[in-house]
């Protein structure tokens, strides 16, 4: 069963837990503070839009692009790497920097994507539906 609320209230509850895994991470120096400015500054920049959107009248539709779901796929199993390495005192070899760039990158990429998006919106340049 899913409502209007639980559409909007559900990924700003996984947003939420991956800005604090990533923010704790950092904050503990187990990842670079450029990263967790980078995911961190990306979910703040969306939040932003959609209410800037909401706020000058055109509410722009909640529909997570292919590249932000690689993403937080990425966020997630970086941050589960990081955590397994440090708790289990695992060495993990360079997988944990091919994840980070890998994050890094795919991060870049969904911030482009939604904020052409966003221009495109805003501008009232709507895309085809897929």
């Amino acid at each position: 069963m899913g409502s209007e609320l639980g559409r909007l209230l559900d990924p700003l509850a996984d947003k939420a837990l991956l800005i604090s895994i990533y923010v704790a991470l950092g904050v503990a120096g187990f990842i670079p503070k450029w990263l967790v400015i980078l995911v961190v500054s990306r979910d703040v920049m969306i939040i932003g839009a959609f209410i800037v959107s909401w706020l000058v009248n055109r509410p722009i539709p909640i529909r997570p692009a292919m590249v932000s779901k690689l993403n937080t796929a990425a966020q997630v199993a970086f941050a589960a790497l990081v955590l397994a390495a440090y708790g289990f005192n695992l060495a993990v070899g360079p997988l944990d920097s091919v994840l980070m760039g890998l994050v890094a990158v795919l991060t870049l990429a969904s911030i482009a994507v939604y904020l052409i998006e966003w221009i495109r919106h805003m501008g009232g340049i709507e895309r085809a539906p897929r």
